[in-house]
């Protein structure tokens, strides 16, 4: 089940003049969508679907964010590639 959070931003007039308050919700909600990947509490499938995009628009999001698309340490991403490479053989 979802729950709805509102939220009350202070934020200087500068904001305000140059982007829609509509913008600026969207971009408030991608930080934390953005943010909860970043701490791997929200799956890639569920952060596209909660921001209404693809799963492409999403790794574009993510990389402008700098979130890495693939969450693997360097232990993990070798023996993928092993795996693959066995596979190839």
């Amino acid at each position: 089940m979802a729950k709805r959070v509102h939220l009350d931003v202070e934020l200087p007039d500068e904001p305000f003049a140059q982007l829609r308050k509509e913008e600026i919700e969207t971009k408030v909600k991608e930080a934390l969508v953005m943010e909860l990947l970043r701490e791997h509490r929200l799956s890639q499938g569920k952060a596209a679907e909660i921001l209404g995009i693809s799963r492409h628009k999403l790794f574009d999001l993510m990389t402008n964010h700098r979130v890495p698309v693939i969450g693997l340490d360097t232990e993990e991403l070798r023996n993928e590639l092993q795996k693959l490479l066995a596979v190839r053989e």
